[in-house]
């Protein structure tokens, strides 16, 4: 979704499918290895948290020194954001003792804020101009206020209302479906739509990675946190590598036409 036209110093790729496969796997991902360095490999939500937000601010101040879009060092924020924005929400139930509930309006709250401001500031909200370190700054908080409010709402649908993780993704699933519908053929506004989409991927993908993940007894299929993490691991990298060394070509042909 969101097909206009593209700054020449973007740095977010292109949305295409190729892009949706990715942030799906990222964000299953980002929910099993959360549950896998915290209680896995016993390092606790507290430790664990403080770990991946100063890898992940080393990685961002990598991301920010680049001047374009770089896919191995986006794709590796959006995974260890996704990691994060999880133990953001886990942290807040519980260690914290706040319900879904209230983390569910919250994160709404503080996203919405969040685009309010970009919006008041920059005058428009588009992936397709995040092209200098103000509009990459509000992008990236956008991006971890979405993981941590789709971990809650997933949580909340699929735990606190007892829906289970299969029909929790299958609920979802079917939001943005009618939300993808709506873009291609009832002229639902690109920008809503992409955001709408980016921010329910993430209980989508966080549902089916518990049902992957978890034990047979909390409704799972027990594939565990290490292989489930792994596999979608591999997808990530697979589709990274590929879709990085396509648009090299892309890039050769458009410089031989301009020559």
């Amino acid at each position: 979704m969101t097909r206009t036209q593209t700054s020449a110093r973007n740095k977010v790729p292109e949305v295409t499918a190729g892009f949706w496969l990715i942030k799906l796997m990222a964000v299953t991902m980002g929910e099993t290895a959360a549950d896998y360095l915290a209680v896995n490999l016993g390092f606790g939500l507290t430790a664990t948290s403080m770990i991946m937000t100063v890898i992940l601010l080393g990685t961002l101040a990598l991301q920010f020194a680049t001047d374009r879009y770089v896919p191995w060092a986006y794709w590796l924020n959006v995974v260890l954001i996704s990691v994060v924005g999880t133990l953001l929400t886990d942290n807040f139930v519980d260690n914290l003792g706040v319900s879904l509930v209230t983390c569910t309006a919250g994160f709404s709250l503080l996203l919405g804020l969040t685009f309010l401001v970009w919006y008041r500031s920059e005058g428009t909200l588009s992936i397709h101009a995040v092209d200098t370190p103000r509009r990459e700054g509000f992008y990236w908080l956008a991006i971890l206020f979405t993981f941590a409010l789709g971990t809650a709402a997933g949580d909340l649908v699929a735990e606190h209302y007892g829906l289970g993780y299969a029909a929790t993704g299958i609920l979802f699933g079917a939001v943005i479906l009618s939300l993808s519908l709506g873009y291609f053929f009832l002229g639902l506004d690109n920008v809503l739509a992409f955001w709408l989409v980016y921010i329910l991927t993430r209980p989508l993908g966080a549902s089916f990675g518990d049902l992957l993940s978890q034990p047979a007894d909390y409704g799972g299929m027990g594939l565990g946190t290490v292989s489930t993490s792994l596999t979608f691991l591999a997808v990530i990298v697979i589709t990274v590598t590929a879709m990085t060394f396509m648009g090299r070509d892309t890039a050769r042909q458009m410089d031989r036409l301009t020559r």
